[in-house]
């Protein structure tokens, strides 16, 4: 039972995975085999060279060789690859007709790899086994005649072997089969270095008829036109025409036989091609023609003549677009650019009538933007082109009748009206017009455009007058309020300046009401009046307790000190400190923490640069202390969101008042204590040799 006990293979026990997480630094594939390849772990010691003293060993290593080369064979017939390495190493030993019989093999396992033909017949050629390589490459058009590789290599071995009949007799059986078009000219190309232009010409009859494209009827044109047969290239062209017919015609075409007509100095049929062509080809397709027609007429035609055509070309383009949307104004404008660039002024004016009487069909301003450039155009048409400023009147005249004000108005028309009387100087004309714009339809544009015109002109009386009827129709509008006290402080009329700004800073509504009330402050800074300026300050703050206002209120206190003669500069700085004081007192209820640090900021910084230690001390005091808090998250649907962390300020007199700020520092205190406890419970040893020693 031992024995049977001890020839029993004890099965190790599998060891247990107690952890199945994924390791943190992951190996992949790629990784090993770059290792692998790296320290060259696969890597076999190259066999060792052997040298051949005799026969005998040599006839030993082709035999070792071929029945290598046979067993890849015999393994794989269909990779081609191990046929042409076994012919070219036989080859190499000038076995030729071991090589010729491994390629004879190699085509009947597969006579469609063109790669085999043609390895076949390099080695022929290559041992000037001619008549086997011409043998080979026959047989190799027969099979594959598709392939134009093998047409290119015969006819370029007879060639190079001066069997010129024998190359021309292969190019023709290479035409029966009708190939690409390079292959017909490197036919024509093998005629030309031998000078047979009669037969370059029948390979171009034929030519044209395999491959009828208008390109190829060109060469051929050109080919005659090259060798001096003009009447010939002639009647290509005209043949190219003829055959092509109207169904079909091409500007390419044209433009070839017009420049061939021009060369010879037909200038006459150039002219009747060129207005054949484009008289029958559809215009977006003759661009090229009509360009190449405008060259011609500017080389060889009267200048007036050539004008008419572009201009009646672009006149009909045009006119299309207008016809198909009389709507579509940026046509207009194009047409408009055109006709003043060459016709004369009762044509323009005919066809800026025209425009201007496509109104829009809906009274919305989105609409009618680019509708009146168009009579913007034509006013300043006539007044700087045609010089008729009573035709100009009526334009703009007729325009604003057109506009319909009571929806909207278009505030440019009446101030461009305006300037043109100015610049006609009818003062009264301009004015009358900016009035009744105003009493139309009010715009702010409308009354800045007439105060600058009055304030140009001086007339002082005029612009308050406006100014007033401004400030009627947009009371909230602080920009004007203040350009409207700026003009008073302007002619040093102060206290017109002031009530204007008592009068703004009073109105219920105001779009910028900060700005507004910092102009007024800056105001009274100017005239150095210091205690209306603190006046404005304390007013500003019943309204508003933005930290801005207080930080502002104090830095003028700060600077005002320096420039009053009366006040010292201690007066100054208590000033100051007590605006920071109230403004501290002031904010201790608001909401934004971060404001009220703004000010403490300040503050601090003024007691920095002017303040006492025991100033700066009580300022340091005051600063609150930076805490990280965490809070919920509500969706929008109002579920939970988890919990974001956020960063608080606690003011050291908020934490006074709290008795819960109070008990977490104790907390921390006692917290802190016990740990030093703990850390002297740890090492008493080390307390009492420190006492010994």
């Amino acid at each position: 039972m031992a024995s049977t006990a001890a020839g029993k293979q004890r099965i190790p026990k599998v060891a247990k995975v107690k952890n199945k997480a994924p390791a943190e630094v992951q190996i992949t594939a790629e990784q090993l085999l770059r290792e692998a390849k790296e320290r060259e772990l696969e890597l076999l010691p190259p066999p060792p060279q052997q040298k051949i003293t005799d026969e005998e060993e040599l006839n030993d290593y082709k035999l070792r060789k071929r029945k290598t080369f046979e067993d890849n064979i015999r393994k794989n017939r269909t990779v081609i690859s191990n046929w042409i390495k076994y012919a070219q190493w036989e080859e190499s030993l000038k076995e030729i007709q071991r090589a010729r019989s491994i390629y004879e093999r190699a085509l009947d396992v597969d006579y469609r790899n063109v790669t085999l033909w043609l390895k076949y017949a390099e080695m022929e050629m290559k041992n000037r086994q001619v008549n086997h390589a011409r043998n080979i490459w026959d047989r190799a058009i027969t099979t594959l005649p598709r392939v134009n590789q093998f047409w290119y290599k015969y006819t370029y071995m007879e060639e190079m072997l001066g069997n010129i009949a024998g190359a021309r007799q292969v190019f023709e059986r290479w035409m029966e089969w009708q190939p690409e078009e390079q292959a017909w000219h490197s036919y024509i190309n093998f005629e030309l270095r031998y000078k047979e232009v009669d037969r370059a010409r029948s390979i171009y009859e034929q030519f044209v008829i395999v491959h009828p494209d208008v390109k190829n009827w060109i060469k051929y044109a050109r080919f005659e036109e090259k060798h001096s047969y003009f009447g010939h290239a002639r009647k290509v062209y005209e043949r190219a025409v003829e055959f092509f017919g109207e169904e079909h015609m091409d500007e390419h075409l044209y433009v070839a036989f017009a420049k061939f007509e021009e060369n010879q100095k037909e200038f006459e049929r150039v002219r009747v091609i060129y207005r054949y062509a484009l008289d029958r080809i559809p215009k977006q397709e003759a661009q090229q023609l009509f360009k190449n027609y405008t060259i011609f007429e500017k080389k060889f035609g009267d200048r007036r003549g050539i004008e008419d055509i572009i201009v009646s070309k672009r006149r009909f383009q045009y006119e299309e677009e207008v016809k198909a949307n009389p709507h579509n104004y940026d046509a207009w404008f194009d047409y408009l650019r055109l006709v003043e660039s060459d016709a004369d002024a009762d044509t323009v004016r005919e066809v800026y009538e025209r425009a201007i009487a496509n109104v829009p069909p809906i009274q919305e301003k989105r609409h009618w933007k680019r509708y009146v450039y168009l009579w913007i155009n034509y006013a300043l048409y006539e007044e700087l082109e045609a010089k008729d400023p009573e035709r100009t009147r009526q334009v703009y005249q007729a325009c604003l009748e057109l506009i319909p004000h009571k929806k909207f108005t278009f505030a440019k028309m009446w101030l461009l009206y305006a300037q043109f009387e100015i610049r006609q100087k009818n003062l009264p004309f301009a004015r009358k017009a900016l009035g009744t714009s105003i009493g139309k339809c009010p715009k702010n544009k409308l009354f800045k455009g007439y105060i600058e015109l009055e304030l140009q002109l001086r007339e002082f009386d005029r612009c308050r007058k406006l100014y007033e009827k401004f400030l009627e129709f947009t009371p909230e509008n602080c920009t004007s309020w203040i350009k409207f006290a700026e003009l008073e402080t302007i002619l040093g009329d102060t206290d017109r300046a002031r009530a204007i700004y008592e009068l703004a800073i009073g109105q219920p509504r105001l779009d910028m009401p900060e700005v507004l009330w910092k102009s007024y402050i800056d105001f009274e800074i100017e005239q150095e009046e210091y205690e209306k300026t603190r006046n404005l300050y304390r007013r500003l703050l019943q309204r508003t307790q933005h930290v801005k206002v207080w930080i502002s209120f104090a830095q003028f206190e700060l600077s005002a000190g320096k420039d009053e003669l009366s006040a010292g500069k201690d007066d100054s700085l208590s000033r100051c400190r007590q605006v920071y004081e109230e403004a501290n007192k002031a904010m201790r209820n608001c909401e934004e923490k971060e404001e009220r640090l703004m000010l403490l900021e300040s503050w601090k910084s003024f007691e920095e640069e002017c303040g006492t230690d025991s100033t700066k001390e009580r300022v340091d005091k005051l600063m609150p202390e930076k805490v990280k808090k965490r809070r919920k998250i509500q969706a929008e649907d109002g579920s939970d969101a988890g919990w974001e962390e956020y960063y608080d300020y606690i003011f050291p007199e908020d934490a006074a008042n709290q008795p819960n700020l109070k008990l977490l520092a104790m907390a921390k205190l006692w917290k802190k204590q016990q740990q030093e406890t703990e850390a002297e419970a740890v090492d008493p040893d080390k307390d009492i040799d420190e006492s010994n020693s």
